[in-house]
């Protein structure tokens, strides 16, 4: 856990920011917009920090997630699995939470647990599947949890998608939108 973690109670959680999202299989514009938002909102955060990855293995393509979306992107090992450069020494002693899907249930259990936090914040990619999965999922596991999401540093698989995202999210609580 980042160091600061018993100095604020609003944990940051960076979704996915990876290779392949930002500038691999599954790369957008929109994912490499963000950066430059992203590293001033980690910059300025006093809290703790956290970082999903999205991982797979070589048999993507056998899962159910593959044959709905069949592209391979984020294998563990390889470079499209890693964090993008721009953020490595940003979210260095950063708790980390590899998810083989959308949602981390292990991230929403730790948040879940831990009494110290008032609020989460969300940022990152996709907006219309992760970052909306990694929300409802904490907002389920903890109600009273103020969870916002930050639409300036998150991206979508598409425009459209991320705007009716942010419309989901409103409707279900999430602040910040």
């Amino acid at each position: 856990m980042n160091n600061n973690a018993t100095e604020s109670g609003h944990l940051l959680v960076v979704v996915d920011m990876q290779e392949d999202f930002v500038r691999g299989s599954l790369a957008t514009p929109e994912a490499q917009a963000i950066i430059p938002a992203m590293i001033e909102k980690i910059r300025a955060h006093k809290g703790p920090l956290a970082y999903t990855l999205d991982t797979h293995s070589e048999d993507y393509l056998s899962t159910s997630e593959g044959t709905h979306l069949p592209v391979v992107h984020c294998v563990k090992g390889e470079e499209g699995h890693q964090l993008i450069a721009e953020l490595k020494d940003l979210l260095k002693g950063a708790e980390v939470f590899e998810k083989p899907t959308f949602g981390s249930v292990a991230l929403g259990e730790r948040i879940r647990d831990d009494e110290r936090l008032a609020e989460v914040e969300l940022v990152g990619v996709c907006t219309d599947i992760c970052v909306v999965s990694n929300a409802l999922l904490i907002k389920a596991m903890r109600p009273e949890l103020v969870v916002r999401v930050d639409p300036t540093c998150c991206a979508g698989t598409t425009t459209e998608r991320h705007l009716a995202s942010i419309e989901t999210m409103k409707s279900c609580q999430i602040e910040g939108l």
